[in-house]
């Protein structure tokens, strides 16, 4: 577990933008089930969340198309909830950051953390645009 005021920042980099955050399974379940799109954010304390996984997802939600719902947990800090969101993107492993885009419940575009690490946060924008462009 992370210090509250560590993290605090780097949570406020979403909910500031309006990402809600999860922080039991209860939670989690109550998001998986809302009608229309869903983007999770699994935040994280490290770099590649800081300077590419945030900001290009604050950045993707200028596109006139965009998510319904804007939810995150945060791993390493709130573990249940971000082990039980992680269930939801079986097949793929666990990584952090990870952002996945959701359907009415289903798994339709997801980028793990060897998508994000190293690359802009444009580039991981442009992705998420893409993305919503066709599913929302």
């Amino acid at each position: 577990m992370y210090p509250a005021e560590l993290v605090k920042p780097m949570r406020e980099d979403l909910t500031a933008v309006g990402f809600k955050e999860l922080h039991n399974v209860e939670e989690v379940d109550t998001a998986m089930k809302e009608e229309g799109t869903t983007l999770v954010v699994v935040n994280s304390v490290c770099g590649c969340a800081a300077a590419n996984a945030r900001p290009g997802a604050r950045l993707s939600l200028q596109n006139v198309k965009s998510p319904d719902n804007l939810v995150t947990v945060f791993a390493g800090v709130d573990r249940e909830a971000t082990d039980h969101a992680r269930g939801y993107m079986i097949p793929f492993p666990p990584s952090s950051p990870s952002i996945a885009l959701f359907k009415d419940g289903e798994l339709v575009h997801m980028l793990e953390r060897h998508h994000i690490e190293g690359r802009p946060a444009e580039m991981i924008a442009e992705n998420l645009v893409d993305a919503y462009n066709e599913f929302c």
